[in-house]
């Protein structure tokens, strides 16, 4: 299951550049009143009017496979068993004194009080 995870994460990665990438070649709505007006950025690969077709049809299926992505990442990420508690209810792992002068320097497992945790001078 963890190999099918990364597959569809890396799925998701691919078509959120390829849709990054399809976004920042298509004109924007101004770019047709230039045109209009003789700069002549009408000129392109795709035609005039055939650019906006394929890249928005590309980019709509990019956009379609990029949720269904992360609609699978969403239901494999919550079929995992849930924990019967917080992570901050878990016990922490023991730090390994280095001698006499370090157990000093281990802070106690109870917290203090508010007032004892306002830094002095």
């Amino acid at each position: 299951m963890n190999a099918i995870v990364n597959v569809v994460l890396a799925v998701q990665m691919l078509t959120a550049l390829g849709m990054i990438g399809l976004i920042l070649i298509q004109h924007g709505k101004g770019a047709d009143m230039g045109a209009a007006f003789g700069s002549g950025s009408s000129g392109s690969l795709f035609g005039a009017s055939g650019s906006a077709n394929f890249l928005s049809r590309t980019t709509a299926v990019l956009a379609f496979v990029f949720f269904a992505a992360t609609l699978t990442l969403a239901y494999f990420g919550n079929s995992r068993p849930a924990s019967t508690g917080s992570v901050l209810e878990a016990p922490t792992a023991a730090v390994p004194a280095a001698g006499a002068a370090s157990d000093a320097a281990v802070s106690p497992a109870v917290p203090a009080s508010g007032a004892a945790q306002i830094p002095t001078k």
